[in-house]
């Protein structure tokens, strides 16, 4: 998939074809954690379940399926994503963040601390564990839209 957007799905200033569209297409690996995590949310994005499947570490990987990661995931909207923090050593990682995404017409935040762990020479998802302020919100209507559009939330998602 190409797309022309000015910024990457996960939030950085780079494009997807600067940022996670190598990584996915499994040109290049995630260099940490971080960014693993913002290739896995633009994959949601997209919808590239095997991706999102392949970033699994063997333990989980083994006890999932595309197809349950499509039928789970086959409603939502994914809006936009803040990675809060990045702690890494040697061979684990953590990263705290908020995706936001919408099911039907309704608004969520999930806020999960989740750990990483280099294996094979690249760096996989273990699991995650949900923060406080995770679950359904109301957005503003005249604060920025969540999808990153730089249009009010009113103007733009809210329609």
């Amino acid at each position: 998939m190409t797309t022309s957007i000015k910024n990457c799905f996960c939030g950085n200033e780079f494009t997807f074809e600067q940022c996670c569209q190598p990584i996915i297409a499994g040109k290049v690996n995630a260099k940490n954690a971080e960014e693993l995590m913002r290739s896995r949310f633009t994959a949601y994005v997209i919808k590239n379940y095997q991706y999102i499947l392949q970033t699994y570490a063997s333990a989980q990987r083994a006890k999932l399926t595309v197809s349950e990661l499509t039928e789970s995931s086959q409603d939502t909207r994914w809006l936009s994503l803040q990675v809060l923090t990045h702690f890494s050593q040697k061979n684990t990682a953590q990263v705290e963040f908020k995706a936001f995404y919408q099911v039907d017409s309704c608004y969520y935040v999930m806020h999960e601390l989740s750990d990483f762990v280099f294996e094979a020479g690249r760096w996989l998802y273990t699991e995650g564990v949900m923060q406080k302020g995770s679950g359904k919100f109301s957005p503003e209507r005249n604060s920025q839209c969540l999808c990153a559009s730089s249009k009010k939330f009113k103007k733009c998602c809210a329609r």
